[in-house]
Order: structure tokens, then sequence, then C-alpha cells
């Protein structure tokens, strides 16, 4: 039988060894695990999430405690001096005794003795001196502060204090550790929103609609997993969260339109475009991934969706003439950072190319310029990027008007339900932020081409 705590340890080392995103990596150890038991399924889940969520704080504690620095100790190593301290820490139905034993046996299978001495000492003096750690103060680094209370890489602490207050940056990183409640988009081809409310309250904690989107639910603590309830298989919602729903509504597309979905990866807002067409129309999900466009085609099946097409291509090429001039709509969901999806995506903060806005930047821009063309006079391009940074927003905004004379931003909020947040939709520019608006961050615009349709 796996055991929950070396499943952990085997994900948190596949992530060091760069093996795929933590998403990635989880799926292909845990679908391989059918034995599991739900029990241990969902210890796995909280160990890698929150050793991940909290590495710089534990980390913080490990060097304290620790005579060998950080860098010289064995990854693997450290990762399960990770596990030890988080159990400690964060996870009070564990006792003391149970997160150090545990991690000692770990310890065991590097065939070092030496090893699970140092392990069980380090992690002997955490239970026993945990209201004694000194952690740094607020002054006189404030930045350093936060960057290991909050467990943030400094750069990025740094970005958002040069660009916010203290207050705000607090804010920001405290919403990105909070554990999101899971948000669903009703299939609204197959069912309302309040019919799916009834038929998911008995198999979830809680369930509420969303207050800005109409058509989404959140939810809390799932009997089953997501895929194995029937409303699911039934293909009556998606997974998505409220903010990625708002990016569809700007579009606003009509039945009988022809769309493309530039960056369609999985399938959500591709499904929500079909959804707001009626079924009615084409879509073409493209998208540089075969295995995704795989997925997103079962996905239309399940959700009975016919008007989608799938298309391989990579858009750092210009798409020719093909679709030249053909296209109602563009949705461009472009590769960006991911620093709006922290709190669901928490490997993100540790990633080294985070740090590279402007390589992001220059490829958005170099998607929306390989797309204008395929646009009818009078058609809309939609940029969206699941990031509120200057670089991938404003910037990229700014640089292709002042490339794109033909092409201007288009206020859309009259596509918006009433219901929206006033402070969400500002200046024609979309924005939303976990810690205001308890929504991933994302931002959009929509452009529009000049001529008549």
């Amino acid at each position: 039988m796996p055991d929950a705590r070396q499943l952990a340890l085997e994900v948190l080392n596949a992530l060091d060894q760069k093996k795929g995103t933590l998403d990635h990596v989880m799926e292909n150890l845990l679908e391989k695990k059918e034995e599991l038991s739900k029990k241990d399924r969902s210890l796995t889940h909280s160990l890698v999430f929150g050793v991940i969520r909290w590495r710089n704080k534990l980390d913080w504690i490990i060097g304290h405690y620790s005579k060998t620095p950080l860098k010289k100790i064995d990854p693997a190593v450290l990762n399960i001096l990770r596990l030890g301290v988080f159990q400690i820490l964060y996870m009070d139905r564990i006792p003391d005794s149970a997160a150090v034993n545990t991690s000692v046996e770990l310890g065991k299978s590097s065939g070092r003795p030496w090893v699970t001495r140092f392990i069980n000492g380090l992690l002997r003096n955490v239970t026993r001196h945990r209201t004694d750690i000194p952690f740094p103060l607020m002054e006189p680094d404030y930045a350093k502060y936060l960057s290991v209370s909050c467990s943030f890489p400094l750069w990025l602490v740094e970005k958002w204090l040069a660009r916010y207050t203290k207050e705000e940056t607090a804010a920001m990183c405290e919403a990105a550790n909070e554990i999101p409640p899971i948000t669903i988009r009703t299939n609204t081809l197959k069912i309302t929103r309040e019919k799916l409310e009834k038929a998911l309250e008995p198999e979830v904690k809680t369930i509420e609609p969303t207050p800005c989107s109409p058509f989404g639910l959140r939810l809390t603590a799932p009997k089953a997993p997501i895929s194995q309830l029937e409303a699911f298989q039934n293909g009556w919602f998606q997974v998505q969260d409220e903010a990625a729903q708002i990016v569809s509504m700007l579009i606003a597309p009509k039945p009988g339109q022809k769309i493309l979905d530039a960056c369609a990866g999985l399938g959500g807002k591709t499904a929500h475009l079909a959804q707001m067409m009626n079924n009615q129309g084409q879509i073409i999900a493209l998208d540089n991934n075969s295995q995704k466009l795989q997925k997103l085609k079962h996905e239309m099946n399940r959700l009975g969706i016919q008007i989608v097409e799938t298309c391989l291509f990579d858009l750092h090429h210009h798409p020719g003439n093909i679709l030249s001039g053909q296209l109602d709509h563009v949705l461009l969901d472009a590769p960006c950072s991911g620093l709006g999806v922290i709190r669901r995506n928490p490997d993100i903060k540790w990633e080294e190319s985070k740090k590279n806005l402007d390589g992001y930047q220059k490829r958005q821009i170099l998607f929306l310029s390989n797309l204008v063309d395929l646009l009818k006079p009078g058609g809309r391009l939609t940029f969206a990027v699941c990031s509120t940074e200057t670089e991938e927003t404003d910037q990229v905004v700014e640089s292709f008007l002042n490339h794109h004379p033909d092409f201007q931003l288009e206020d859309r909020r009259e596509a918006l339900p009433s219901t929206m947040i006033p402070e969400i939709y500002h200046d024609s520019r979309l924005t939303t932020h976990p810690h205001r608006d308890s929504m991933d961050g994302f931002f959009s615009v929509c452009f529009r081409k000049s001529g008549k349709m």
C-alpha cells in the first residue's frame, strides 16, 4: 500500500528535478495509485500544497536549526525536513511524534545513518522550541519580513512593494496563501445554474452562486473527486474560476459567428464561448500542444458541444492567409507568468523563469501581432492573461496600440452583468485580484478592428 508521505516526497522531488508543473506531476503520480484511499489521497494533497505554499518559511526554520547550510543539504533530505516541519507547525491533527518518526522513516531510504540522526535531531528541536523561532522583524526590512512570514520569494515581494502599499502587498501575499474554493461554470446547454446547485448540494459541504458571473458556483469539500461526480460525468459543468468566466463574457459572441480561441489549452473558455453561442456557429480551438487538443476534444464531447474543431499550430509563426479576414472574434488567452493564480498553483512563485516578465511580454505582443490579419473589419481581438503585472498588462496594451493604429480599445461594460463589482472593470480594462475580489488574478481587454462587420 503506498504511503501518503512517501508519495508527497516523490512529488516534491519530481518538482525539484523539473519533471513538470505541480498539476502535471500530481496527476501522473496519483493516477497510478488507484489503491490509494481517499484519506491518504487527501493527506498527500495537503502535504504537497502546504510544503510548496510555505516553503520559504519552512526553509527559514530549517536554516535556523541546521549547522549545514541549506544549499549543501541534499534536496531529497531537505524535502523530508520540509514535510516534517510543515506537519509540526500546520497540521494539528498529526502528533509531533508522528511527524518526526515518519520523517525519520523516509530518511532511512537514503541508506545513510547520519541522515536519519540529522532529521531526527532537527525536527525534535523544532517541536521543543517552536515558540522561540526568531523570524525577521517588520523593521528595518519589511520586504524580508513578508518574504519569510508569508513565504514568498524576495524579488516578488520587493516588486509588489514598489507598486503597492505595505498593507496591500501583505494582503496580496496572504490571499495567495489561502486555499481557494472550487469554482465551477454551469454548462447552460444542458442545465440551469439553479438546477445544478440543487443537484450538487448533497455532494458537497457548501455551495453558493458566484456574485458576478451568472454561470458560476463556488463549492467546498466534495464527497468524491470532481471527475467522479454524476453531474460532472453528465457534462453539466466545468471547473473554472469566476475571473476566467468573466473574460469570456467580455466577448459576448452570437450564434452563427466564427471564432478563434488562439491558445485554447484544455478548452475552458472554448466551451464557455460555445455555450453563449448556443452551440451554433464555428469555433477553432488552436494550440501548439497536441495532447491538450486531444483532451479538449474529449471535453467538448462530454459537454455536448459540436461546433469546435481543433488546430495544431505554434503562434510564434504567422498563420498565413488561411483564415485571413474571416473571423468575427479572436481570443488570445496568452502564455504568461501566471502570477495571478499562485493560490491555485503555489509552485509558480518558486520558478526562476517568472522573473523574466519582459520575455513573456515580447511573446504576448508577437502572438497578438500574428493574429490581427485573421479578423474581419470591425472584428474583436480579446487579450487575456492570468497576471496583473504591468509588464504583461498595460505595457502590452500600449505597445500593441502603438504598432496597430487600425485597432482601438473597446469599452465592453455593457456585456458584463449588472452584479459586477464596479472596480473590476475600469478604463476598458478587466482586472481581478484574489485579495480584493476573491477571484484569480486576471487582466483582459478587447481591441476592435477598424471598419464594419
